[in-house]
């Protein structure tokens, strides 16, 4: 198996913030949804793939060249679009779209014309006329392009509608046509994560707290609700990574479900009413608040 990216005991210290011991691996033709409350240190992880900052100890590999030292190459093959990017407000984006062509041999005319018509983009309007939707999109279309190996993607739905949003999805669905193609994105939106992310990594507190494929995820949590009382022997059972006490019943959430979970709980006296499933931003929420390794 080939990886895209591959961190290694990666440390990073700021002032007042660390990225602390971080280990992570993204095979290649996948993708990787990267959640995080805001300051948690998905930014300064993507900057540190970009070789826009160097990391102070640990091994950062990019599409298997060492970084930054092999920064210079690396970038021809990756797209990076983050919210502080900024495009030539008084230009036009056919300008944008040529400079982009100029400088990156691989650029796809064909590609970047169809891609104006999903997005409803005008080229030769200029870009201080274009919504911040518009200007989202421009960015991301000037990255798509180019066919990167890897995106970098750091928050690339933020403030967009519903449709803009699923216009993004859709074409970031496109580029993994390709299986050679890798994405790793950060979002505050967990459905679009949810969507479309092979794996998920939780990070937070600069710490990777969880990193699964996406469906071990799913499938290993729950939300259980019981009739009983809340005991030592409940918070001892494996997976147990929440229990609310709203009498008569007991919310349970559990990363560990499995056939074993429900006959253990009955054992120690508790009566099931309901199991549901449980979404992403519930599982990170609980996942953070707890301290738990899900």
């Amino acid at each position: 198996m080939t990886l895209a990216i591959a961190l290694e005991g990666v440390h990073k210290r700021y002032d007042d913030f660390a990225l602390r011991d971080i280990d992570l691996a993204l095979p290649t033709g996948q993708v990787m949804g990267l959640v995080g409350v805001n300051g948690a240190g998905k930014s300064t992880l993507l900057r540190l793939l970009m070789g826009l900052v160097r990391a102070d100890g640990g091994k950062v590999d990019v599409l298997g060249q060492p970084m930054p030292h092999a920064q210079v190459a690396v970038k021809q093959e990756v797209g990076y679009a983050s919210d502080d990017m900024r495009l030539y407000r008084g230009q036009s984006l056919r300008w944008h779209m040529d400079f982009v062509r100029s400088v990156y041999p691989a650029w796809d005319e064909a590609y970047a014309q169809d891609l104006l018509k999903r997005f409803d983009l005008r080229p030769h309007q200029a870009l201080a006329g274009f919504s911040h939707g518009q200007r989202v999109k421009a960015l991301l279309m000037l990255l798509f392009a180019r066919h990167p190996r890897l995106l970098l993607l750091d928050e690339p739905t933020t403030g967009l509608d519903p449709v803009a949003r699923g216009e993004v999805l859709d074409a970031l669905a496109d580029v993994l046509r390709d299986e050679e193609r890798s994405i790793l994105f950060s979002s505050h939106n967990t459905a679009d994560i949810e969507q479309i992310a092979d794996s998920i990594t939780f990070l937070h507190g600069g710490r990777v707290v969880a990193s699964r494929d996406k469906e071990s995820f799913l499938d290993g949590w729950r939300r259980i609700l019981c009739r009983g009382a809340s005991t030592d022997a409940l918070r001892r059972l494996p997976g147990i990574a929440s229990i609310r006490d709203s009498a008569p019943l007991l919310e349970v959430k559990t990363g560990a479900f499995d056939a074993t979970t429900l006959p253990a709980l009955q054992a120690i006296g508790l009566h099931i009413e309901s199991v549901e499933p449980m979404a992403l931003e519930d599982i990170f929420v609980t996942t953070v608040r707890g301290g738990n390794k899900a």
